[in-house]
């Protein structure tokens, strides 16, 4: 089973070093407002096997955040982006009023491979600007295929093994939080 990386004991000051190690975490970005659905998702991903950089788990930033140290909250998100080879962004719209998420995609942008994940209900045509560059994960078919090609795993054994559960399937976890299945392009 994966991990929050926060609980990681060995945190990286250098970025080469996470890369040179081949580490694969995927740091979890989303407005504070959608933490339910950012929870929902970084559960996922570890439940499959990935290590997640999931800031409700990071203590620190929690404590810096109550006694609105800017300068210590960058930091630690800034850890948080160096000790991660992904970056996901939850798109919803609440997004549209986060004043971390662009700072987080701005400082992430060149140092990890940025994903956007759109949380359930996000028009056609509605993502920000600032985003549309990036790899778009539109449903939960979308996410499972992120796995897989992130895992480096073919999708069947893990569906088999209930590391991941169908876009189909009534149980998934994900279904309150995403469409299981868009096929019209975006």
């Amino acid at each position: 089973m994966a991990l929050n990386r926060y609980y990681y004991p060995t945190k990286y000051e250098s970025r080469s070093k996470v890369l040179s190690l081949g580490i694969k975490c995927v740091f979890i970005s989303h407005q504070q407002k959608d933490k339910n659905a950012a929870k929902k998702i970084a559960d996922y991903l570890i439940e499959a096997g990935i290590d997640v950089y999931f800031d409700a788990y990071d203590e620190d930033l929690r404590i810096h955040h109550q006694s609105s140290d800017a300068k210590a909250v960058t930091d630690s998100i800034r850890k948080g982006i160096n000790n991660s080879s992904h970056m996901l962004v939850l798109v919803s719209p609440n997004t549209l009023y986060s004043t971390w998420v662009p700072f987080e995609i701005g400082y992430g942008y060149d140092k990890t491979d940025l994903f956007v994940l759109c949380l359930k209900g996000i028009p056609k045509g509605r993502l920000p600007e600032y985003v549309r560059s990036a790899t778009i994960i539109r449903d939960i078919w979308d996410i499972n295929e992120f796995i897989s090609n992130t895992l480096d795993r073919e999708i069947e054994p893990l569906f088999e093994s209930k590391k991941l559960f169908s876009h189909s399937n009534d149980s998934n976890p994900l279904s309150t939080v995403m469409d299981s299945l868009i096929t019209e392009s975006y």
